[in-house]
């Protein structure tokens, strides 16, 4: 599936299913919590808290979509297409970074 591909489908879902989107301050939110998600089962996972008995059933995929999901709702809502904006960062940080993390001495 492409990004554009991807935008389509949530717009479909949230049109037909979802009825309607929320508000973009709504969605904004509710990435933030989102994201949270991730960051408690990546703290849990790979840092060094421990998982509480009723969280062992974590799926870190579905969380990670969860969050995939609300960014493109927002991109939809903002009229941003996230393939080219991933594209035009992409190069930013080519020209950026060209020599900066080759240069690094904490990285080799």
């Amino acid at each position: 599936m492409t990004i554009e591909e991807a935008q389509q489908l949530v717009d479909d879902w949230i049109n037909t299913t979802g009825i309607r989107y929320f508000n973009e301050l709504t969605n904004t939110a509710i990435l933030m919590e989102e994201v949270g998600e991730v960051a408690r089962i990546m703290a849990r996972k790979y840092g060094e808290q421990s998982f509480k008995k009723s969280d062992e059933e974590v799926n870190l995929a579905d969380e990670m979509a969860d969050v995939l999901f609300v960014l493109i709702c927002l991109a939809n809502q903002t009229g941003i297409n996230l393939t080219d904006a991933l594209l035009k960062n992409i190069d930013k940080k080519n020209i950026r970074d060209k020599d900066r993390h080759r240069n690094n001495e904490k990285l080799k």
